[in-house]
């Protein structure tokens, strides 16, 4: 990466490994739309088909973790929206979310 200079004395501040100059990134969860998410009686034109993945990665050069949240339009993969969220950001969403079931009747999970 443009920018980013690592000595071979730097420890990782996640693996604590000395010159590891290898970036973080693993997927954790994503869901590709179906025909079935899609409610009854539905207008066509109303509706975008969108696939959601979760991952982390520690992609700048603070190396600090970050969760990725994309949302991507189904048959337009790599022009959807990432969010590279910090750990408040993501802990804000999961709230969020958690709220919204609940304000809905449904069980908020564990």
């Amino acid at each position: 990466m443009v920018g980013i200079k690592v000595q071979p004395t730097d420890a990782h501040p996640v693996t604590g490994r000395v010159g590891q100059t290898h970036r973080m990134r693993r997927s954790i969860d994503d869901y590709p739309f179906q025909a079935s998410d899609y409610p009854p009686d539905y207008e066509e034109d109303e509706l975008t088909p969108i696939s959601w993945a979760v991952g982390i990665c520690d992609d700048y050069a603070d190396a600090e973790p970050r969760v990725m949240l994309t949302f991507e339009e189904v048959g337009r993969a790599g022009q959807g929206l990432v969010g590279h969220l910090s750990p408040d950001i993501a802990r804000r969403l999961r709230v969020a979310l958690r709220d919204a079931l609940a304000e809905i009747g449904q069980d908020v999970g564990g």
